[in-house]
């Protein structure tokens, strides 16, 4: 594994290649720093050129300008993709890492071969109630962070997307929370949320991009709006929304089964 820093404009990106095969890159969601796709990319390093990186602002991605918007995060990775290869990529990304995939086959379409962004929260196809339900979230995560710190910041976002860590592949440990941990969610909840509020994708864009679009949902979380997103998103772009196993983060709780069906969407 190849552990390397790139200078992008405002940041110092902070990222780890390894095995052998197409580049694929694996975008964490939620305050996730390359750590969180270490198992995930372990389960297909043998099948790809694995790039895991940390967004700027977080862990080892040192910036003087935090990320403000999808674009910013969509332009850092197609420098990082730039300093690594001059074809098309596959790209994985969950939750919010799913929104920065989106974002990245929009500005920069030709750098994408295959995106899977699985379960992203892209708001705006949800009926209006479900909607503002779902702004009304993050807007109550923001809250809690400002008046009361982020562990229980962290705690609502784990409710309201019924996030068990207890549902693991037994060969999975839990992971220790390192002194980023806080932090890297400090970020997420100052810069990343209200970016996240405020996003509106290009549809018309993403239904007729170069690459292929696919979407992907938790079986065990069609219960939480992201998913629905997912589904949404799927039927809008006239494509199938593709089945993964377990629920929001099962990239972290069951990256083995995750490796398995993420390989077989992307050479489908």
């Amino acid at each position: 594994m190849k552990e390397s820093v790139l200078e992008v404009p405002g940041a110092r990106l902070h990222h780890f290649v390894r095995g052998s095969g197409p580049l694929l890159v694996l975008i964490s969601g939620g305050h996730g720093d390359a750590g969180a796709t270490e198992a995930l990319a372990t389960h297909l390093a043998d099948r790809y050129t694995v790039l895991t990186y940390a967004r700027r602002g977080l862990s080892g991605s040192t910036t003087d300008t935090p990320a403000l918007t999808l674009a910013t995060h969509a332009d850092d990775l197609s420098h990082l993709l730039s300093s690594l290869t001059t074809e098309p990529a596959y790209v994985y990304g969950s939750s919010f890492g799913g929104l920065i995939a989106l974002e990245l086959t929009l500005r920069h379409p030709k750098q994408v071969g295959v995106v899977v962004a699985h379960e992203a929260p892209v708001t705006q196809l949800l009926p209006d109630p479900e909607r503002a339900a779902a702004i009304q979230d993050f807007l109550t995560v923001e809250e809690i962070f400002a008046t009361k710190g982020v562990a229980p910041a962290l705690r609502w976002f784990a409710t309201f997307l019924d996030i068990d860590p207890t549902d693991r592949e037994p060969d999975n440990p839990v992971r220790t929370p390192g002194p980023e941990h806080f932090p890297n969610a400090a970020v997420l909840l100052t810069h990343d949320t209200p970016a996240i509020r405020a996003y509106t994708a290009n549809l018309a864009d993403l239904k007729n991009s170069p690459a292929r679009v696919v979407l992907a949902a938790g079986e065990d979380s069609t219960h939480i709006w992201p998913n629905k997103c997912a589904r949404l998103l799927a039927e809008h772009l006239g494509v199938p929304c593709e089945p993964f196993p377990g629920a929001h983060n099962a990239y972290t709780f069951h990256p083995r089964a995750t490796a398995t069906r993420l390989h077989e969407v992307l050479t489908a």
